[in-house]
């Protein structure tokens, strides 16, 4: 086709598209094609900002690496990861859910830790937290033998893969669920922390005014063969930020109750208070289960 006006650009691209083989992939390309194009004319796109847009997408591949991914970052910073979650669980984004989002600090091969045992691997100063978790499924029947994987921050707020003074893979653990569906282990009280703001994401957060912090939280993801591969992140219930986490990511299901503490730890001697306590439930989906691809190594 001869393109004549602008109007038909749109018209040839998608004439075009519509000749994909694949019906799901023709039917998000013809999609995308009419809301790309409907964007374009809808803020009228000059060439020097189509030009910008280009370069920052080629600056964000750029700055992806082993250990840290701008692509998801950028995703959960415009609620894309978020609204692709709720849509896709909860019974298709009808009801509460516990999957929330990996985000971009998942690791695989986790070292495998006994149930009460600790992910604390190294000199790690902050309250200690007992974590009691619940696997069950949409009956509300217990799921054995579910391998979940854990992870979160420091109480300050850094990684293990952040910060030179931790030690590799601390505060992370694969656990397997008893015939109860329950896992626990010890750890340290996580603290929100910001995403890394030295790229594309942090300029855009700094031209909005705003602020680049996600509230506490710990990470999990379940797998067990039958039913859909659960992540989540279980929020801290007394994080100020829990209403403005910049990635968009809380949900009512998702606010967990850290109980503080300021007795002496009834059957554990030395701990000082406040220690806390976390018990949460997760629900899996009946479906396929694949691990997601890991966002770093």
């Amino acid at each position: 086709m001869i393109i004549q006006r602008q109007e038909e650009v749109t018209d040839a691209v998608l004439a075009v598209m519509e000749r994909t083989g694949d019906s799901r992939l023709r039917q998000i390309m013809v999609s995308l094609i009419r809301h790309l194009h409907g964007f374009v004319r809808d803020v009228r796109l000059t060439e020097a900002e189509f030009r910008e847009a280009t370069a920052i997408l080629n600056e964000m591949g750029k700055l992806t690496s082993d250990t840290h991914n701008e692509m998801v970052l950028m995703a959960g910073s415009l609620g894309i990861s978020s609204l692709v979650c709720l849509l896709n669980n909860g019974d298709n984004g009808t009801t509460e859910t516990s999957q929330s989002l990996l985000g971009p600090f998942w690791r695989l091969d986790s070292p495998r830790v006994e149930n009460g045992g600790t992910i604390v691997r190294s000199e790690t100063p902050g309250p200690i937290l007992f974590v009691t978790m619940r696997v069950q499924d949409q009956a509300g029947k217990p799921v054995e033998d579910a391998e979940v994987d854990i992870w979160h921050s420091s109480p300050v707020g850094l990684y293990e893969n952040q910060d030179p003074d931790q030690a590799d893979m601390n505060l992370r653990g694969k656990f397997t669920t008893e015939a109860d569906g329950r896992f626990w282990f010890r750890s340290v009280k996580p603290l929100g922390y910001p995403i890394p703001t030295d790229g594309v994401v942090g300029r855009l957060l700094a031209v909005q005014d705003r602020h680049p912090y996600r509230p506490a939280h710990v990470h999990a993801l379940v797998f067990k063969p039958g039913f859909k591969v659960l992540t989540s992140q279980v929020y801290a219930d007394d994080d100020p930020r829990l209403e403005s986490d910049v990635q968009f990511g809380v949900t009512r299901a998702l606010v967990g109750r850290f109980e503080r503490h300021d007795a002496p730890h009834p059957s554990e001697p030395g701990i000082e208070a406040p220690w806390y306590t976390l018990d949460y439930t997760f629900t899996l989906e009946s479906g396929e289960a694949r691990l997601p691809r890991p966002p770093i190594k």
